[in-house]
């Protein structure tokens, strides 16, 4: 099945995946792309993009933009490039590199950026902060106390304004057995701010 709707929310199944490999959830995806407030022609950065799920669909919603996808693991790379393929996106190219020390090396100065995590999430986001376009945009999310901390922290040294935080707490229903119940995926923080 190809995605021919006009919508975000791509069913999770239908991307590509590998063993082990955690997938930014369909719900989570909807919270992530609104928080970003995506423009038509944006140069966009998605930092430890994963599976490319969420830079797929920045690439569909804003085909005129730039999307550029950092993963550090080539095989997840490879991974990225099918997904984006699968679903006809050609504005993603993706990049092999350890965040923040790649960074340097994209010529083109984004005014949104994605963070997915990692373990060095506060030195990304300074990175990304000394190249965000006046104006821009940063979200990241957290799914520990350790990261949320750091992006926290990091916002408000680098006195990023409008600074948001949204908490998800999402069930999906699930059928088990002959029972249908409610089973819920893990919780992340969502953090966005705007550099002035």
């Amino acid at each position: 099945m190809v995605w021919k709707y006009r919508t975000s929310g791509i069913p999770d199944e239908l991307f590509e995946r590998l063993p082990g490999i955690p997938l930014t959830k369909r719900e989570v995806r909807l919270l992530i792309l609104s928080a970003l407030r995506l423009e038509d022609k944006s140069i966009i950065w998605d930092i430890g993009a994963g599976t490319g799920t969420v830079s797929v669909e920045m690439g569909l919603l804003c085909p005129e933009s730039e999307i550029i996808a950092v993963e550090r693991d080539p095989e997840i790379v490879s991974l990225i490039e099918k997904n984006c393929q699968k679903f006809g996106v050609n504005n993603v190219r993706v990049m092999e590199g350890f965040a923040p020390e790649c960074l340097s090396q994209i010529k083109s100065k984004p005014d949104r950026v994605f963070i997915g995590g990692g373990k060095s999430v506060k030195n990304v986001l300074g990175e990304v902060w000394g190249n965000l376009e006046s104006g821009g945009r940063v979200v990241a999310i957290a799914s520990n106390l350790e990261n949320l901390y750091q992006i926290s922290e990091g916002l408000a040294e680098l006195q990023a304004r409008n600074i948001e935080v949204v908490q998800s707490s999402i069930n999906r229903l699930e059928t088990r057995g002959i029972s249908q119940v409610f089973a819920a995926i893990a919780p992340i923080f969502i953090l966005s701010g705007e550099k002035i």
